[in-house]
């Protein structure tokens, strides 16, 4: 009968044996493997069937560094989110006032091209505010008498005409606008040359082409210029456009309305004009002749007593003559006797008193 002993302290090969065939396995499984690759296999389904087990142990770590960066990423995008705020709103303002320095900029550069167009010396102006009065159409400027500003004169922006100057103080003036009811403008037609006059309307919103015949050559989109008959505008500056022409039977004239072609309304930087006209002066009018004046009434009253006076004198003549009585001696006496020369006798001299009559008798515009 064998003898042997019990499973637990049953021995088998040695340490140093079972180490020597572990470490010789594994060299020949790697130098197979990298030889050979033949542990792709093995470790492709173990790598997929080891992968839940990996999952698992890492989802600890996977909650506590999604948590750290929730935390992180909101406080840094609440930060991202105020500095690109305060920037957006800093970078609107600068828009805001790079667009209205732009605008500004091609307002001022279309007002300098202006004054170098019209040729006539100009004042700039800013328009500080409008008068207080809701039924007229008027501004205050920023410049007055003591920087040359005169009454009257033309007010344009880079558009056109928009108004003039109505009354002047020393450091301000006022303007009236184009749309004023009390405001006319001499005009012409650019397409035809037909004249006119502009005018305000009372809304103040836009102007009437007054007095224009009904056979007159004028249609919708037609451009008015001033003139340059009154002297106070410089020609050729533009005004209005035509937007409505109305024509009746029953009227001799058309209704023609117009809108300005400049903002009068919304102009911020004007130009004063200095115009100086080369237009000689209007002539005086000449009076009639059968005008019948105070002057013209004594003038005839004293023609009329003159005229009388004449004839006074020249009865008290006649009469004097015939009661004289050597009327018919001083007759027979001035006959000539034969031979002698016939003798012419000469009228007497007034006397001083009958001077001063006859000057008397004589109307003032007949001596002069």
């Amino acid at each position: 009968m064998e003898y042997s002993p019990p499973p637990l302290f049953k021995q088998g090969p040695s340490a140093l044996a079972r180490l020597i065939f572990f470490v010789a396995l594994a060299l020949a499984l790697l130098i197979s493997d990298a030889r050979f690759k033949t542990l792709e296999i093995v470790r492709g389904v173990l790598d997929v069937g080891l992968y839940p087990l990996q999952r698992a142990a890492l989802v600890p770590r996977d909650l506590a560094l999604g948590a750290t960066s929730f935390a992180v990423s909101t406080v840094t995008l609440r930060s991202d989110n105020q500095k690109l705020a305060a920037k957006n709103l800093q970078l609107s303002v600068e828009a805001n006032l790079n667009a209205s320095l732009a605008a500004q900029n091609a307002h001022l550069r279309a007002l300098l091209d202006l004054s170098h167009e019209i040729g006539t010396q100009t004042t700039p102006a800013e328009i500080q505010y409008d008068t207080r009065d809701p039924f007229t159409q008027k501004v205050v400027i920023g410049r007055g008498s003591q920087q040359g500003i005169q009454n009257g004169s033309p007010v344009v922006s880079e558009d056109g005409m928009i108004g003039q100057v109505t009354r002047v103080f020393p450091m301000q003036s006022e303007v009236t606008l184009l749309t004023d009811k009390d405001q006319a403008v001499p005009v012409q037609i650019v397409r035809t040359g037909l004249r006119g006059v502009v005018y305000g309307t009372p809304a103040g919103n836009a102007l009437e082409l007054r007095f224009v015949p009904i056979s007159a050559d004028i249609v919708a989109g037609d451009e008015l210029v001033t003139s340059g008959l009154d002297g106070v505008y410089p020609p050729g500056l533009p005004v209005a456009k035509v937007a409505r022409v109305d024509k009746l039977a029953d009227t001799a004239f058309a209704r023609v309305i117009c809108v300005p072609v400049a903002k009068v309304r919304g102009a911020r930087d004007v130009l004063v004009l200095h115009y100086q006209s080369n237009l000689p002066p209007r002539p005086e009018p000449q009076p009639e002749p059968g005008a019948k004046d105070g002057k013209g009434k004594k003038a005839g009253k004293a023609t009329d007593k003159g005229q009388k006076g004449e004839k006074a004198a020249d009865k008290a003549a006649e009469k004097a003559t015939e009661k004289s009585p050597g009327s018919e001696k001083g007759a027979a006496n001035s006959l000539p006797k034969a031979g002698e020369q016939p003798t012419v006798s000469q009228p007497p001299a007034a006397k001083p008193a009958d001077r001063a009559t006859t000057r008397a008798a004589v109307p003032a515009g007949a001596q002069r």
